[in-house]
């Protein structure tokens, strides 16, 4: 269980899934397919690590089911949501090892993980038992229930004992549970971003902590992920935005809605590499990519204390008054 957050931008490219029925009896299933490198970020067919479907894309539905694949066609997850353009993960979710077992099955309600997560070892063997709840306050909070290790001895039971978990993409930590929080002194490390950590907890409540980054330069904090942010919030954002953006002369009192956009906020808080999602034309989406490339430098997200890149989603709505 990572106690940080990530943030994923997709790019989109299409194929036709026909039904070898003739066309004019039976509607034509279309479907959108997204290539993902090793973070989950846009890229480009030749360089993609996962794809994801988006079945029956251009059909009105209340809900959409998508599925990732590996590089080598196995499945590695399969949900659904609501939003076709922007997911947000909805009802039970399951994720694969490439070797076909299952590695993962969690409930979603809005993108939020809900009740009981259970992990499984490559090899089919159960690993944990997590679960998510909501705090009388709204916020989101969790708990290690159960823990095996790869020899099938149960670590943690019901809530209490030493934990461990080690992912396929090189993140590690490990501590003692107790209550089903971290408590005491935990470490790991993450191969992916170079740089180990030690951190202290009390009753789950991260009290210190140190990373040592590839140079080991170490670096202190008291929070584990802070998301990248604009310098003065994100209303003062929207009305740079709302001052900035170009309406062509071909858009006004004539288009409406939201444009979905994507764009990253490098290590520097630097805006970079915008794209359009979803947009609504007229040289709307142009426009919404210059006001990004115009826009000043944001703070940029922090991990264990390290500046980190960060993959943003935007939308921006667009109303026949504001033109």
């Amino acid at each position: 269980m990572k106690f940080g957050l990530s943030y994923y931008y997709f790019t989109i490219i299409f194929f036709l899934s026909i039904s070898t029925k003739s066309i004019s009896q039976t509607p034509i299933a279309v479907s959108k397919v997204i290539y993902l490198d090793s973070m989950w970020a846009e890229t480009s067919e030749e360089k993609y690590k996962y794809v994801r479907h988006i079945e029956e894309y251009y059909s009105e539905k209340k809900i959409y089911i998508f599925r990732d694949f590996y590089k080598s066609k196995a499945l590695k997850m399969i949900s659904a949501s609501s939003d076709r353009d922007i997911i947000k993960k909805e009802g039970q979710t399951i994720y694969y090892y490439e070797n076909g077992n299952k590695e993962s099955s969690v409930y979603y309600s809005n993108g939020k993980k809900a009740g009981k997560e259970y992990n499984w070892y490559d090899n089919g063997n159960l690993k944990s038992e997590i679960e998510y709840f909501e705090n009388k306050d709204k916020t989101k909070d969790s708990r290690i229930n159960n823990y095996w290790n790869l020899q099938k001895e149960r670590m943690v039971s019901d809530g209490n004992g030493d934990y461990e978990d080690i992912d396929e993409d090189g993140y590690e930590e490990r501590g003692k549970v107790k209550n089903g929080v971290p408590d005491g002194t935990w470490k790991g490390k993450s191969l992916e971003e170079k740089y180990t950590f030690i951190e202290n907890y009390e009753n789950g409540k991260l009290i210190s902590g140190i990373s040592t980054d590839s140079l080991n330069i170490e670096h202190p904090y008291d929070v584990v992920y802070q998301p990248a942010a604009p310098k003065k919030g994100m209303d003062s954002f929207y009305k740079f935005i709302r001052v900035n953006l170009h309406i062509p002369q071909e858009a006004r009192n004539k288009v409406s809605g939201k444009i979905y956009m994507t764009f990253i906020v490098d290590k520097s808080g630097k805006l970079i590499e915008p794209l359009i999602l979803k947009g609504i034309g007229y040289g709307l989406d142009e426009s919404a990519i210059n006001v990004i490339n115009f826009a000043k430098n944001w703070n940029p997200g922090i991990k264990r204390g390290i500046p980190v890149q960060v993959n943003f989603t935007l939308p921006i709505t667009i109303a026949k008054n504001d033109l």
